[in-house]
């Protein structure tokens, strides 16, 4: 509580000071014994120098030489892209002016070609691997396998449902198409599958 009275006293002291300081300062205002001009009174105006008749023409002012106008160094009207500015812009300029230009759209790719019958017929019958052939009675058996079953295949027979076994020897196997009776000549390779490959260069027609 003393504390608050202490800071109240202090600002009340300030603030005196502030009136009186404020007071003192302030101008009083000055009195005159007779004033210069009173009520009424008409005031003696005096002009210095010649006075202009405003009714005439004054012919004179067109004597005066004008100051010459050495007119300005650039046309603001000029275009920016002139035949002379782009001359003086050499090729390097030229080239950063210019819009890029789209790449041409690409043609559209061709459509995928459908595997042949025979290129058919291979990928199915390679799923297969030959393991040996038995002769017996001038007619020869090959053995094949596939997933692990051992399959048995003569002369006539039908290999994957849909190629039929036209003929059999020790180094070949012939199959027939039936869809445009084409013939195949597929190699026999103990423990290899049949090969595409080995095929294609021995195909035959009818």
């Amino acid at each position: 509580m003393n504390r608050r009275k202490l800071v109240l006293a202090i600002l009340l002291a300030i603030f005196a000071v502030a009136v009186v300081t404020s007071f003192l300062r302030q101008p009083s205002q000055k009195t005159v014994a007779k004033l210069k001009y009173t009520t009424g009174m008409t005031a003696n105006i005096s002009r210095t120098g010649q006075v202009r008749d405003e009714t005439r023409l004054h012919l004179d002012l067109l004597d005066k030489e004008l100051p010459h106008f050495s007119g300005t160094q650039r046309n603001i009207f000029r275009p920016i892209f002139s035949a002379e500015n782009k001359s003086s812009l050499g090729p390097r300029k030229m080239a950063k002016l210019a819009l890029p230009v789209p790449p041409p759209p690409r043609p559209p790719l061709p459509p995928p070609v459908a595997p042949s019958p025979a290129q058919l017929a291979m990928e199915d019958v390679s799923r297969f691997t030959f393991l040996g052939f038995l002769q017996k009675e001038n007619r020869k058996t090959i053995f094949l396998s596939r997933d692990n079953e051992i399959i048995l295949v003569k002369k006539g027979d039908t290999i994957a449902g849909k190629y039929q076994v036209t003929s059999i020897t020790d180094e070949a196997m012939t199959i027939s198409l039936r869809a445009n009776g084409e013939q195949i000549i597929i190699p026999l390779m103990e423990n290899r599958p049949l090969s595409a490959a080995s095929a294609n260069d021995q195909r035959l027609r009818r």
